[in-house]
């Protein structure tokens, strides 16, 4: 995978707020970098054994320092989006449709935490 590729689509298209559609905003990122996910679920949380068949390695949660391109994909909680999330780190910050502060999409998931997976290229 075109790492730097995948970035740059993916920073050129992030908007400054959420917009729902954080898999397909990923799933073209990584398309501009070389890994096509095709054909691909519609669940962000359902995305890791996609990564996995197209060459990405899970990475181990503990002592976990982000590198840029990496893709976390987090698991739904009760009262959320039933989709979960995907986001990539772009070398500074995770961005899916959007620009994020943190690993978390949002209040929700940063309150409950539900599971997730990094995974990397």
């Amino acid at each position: 995978m075109d790492i730097d590729k995948a970035i740059v689509h993916l920073n050129t298209n992030a908007h400054l707020a959420a917009g729902g559609e954080c898999a397909k905003y990923v799933r073209r990122a990584l398309a501009a970098g070389g890994v096509v996910i095709d054909p691909h679920p519609f669940s962000a949380k359902a995305y890791g054994p996609y990564l996995t068949r197209a060459g990405f390695s899970a990475v181990a949660a503990d002592k976990y320092v982000p590198q840029k391109g990496d893709v976390v994909v987090i698991q739904n909680y009760k009262g959320g989006d039933i989709n979960g999330h995907i986001a990539m780190y772009n070398g500074t910050q995770w961005v899916s449709d959007f620009k994020q502060r943190d690993i978390w999409a949002g209040p929700g998931y940063r309150i409950n935490k539900p599971a997730y997976q990094v995974y990397r290229p």
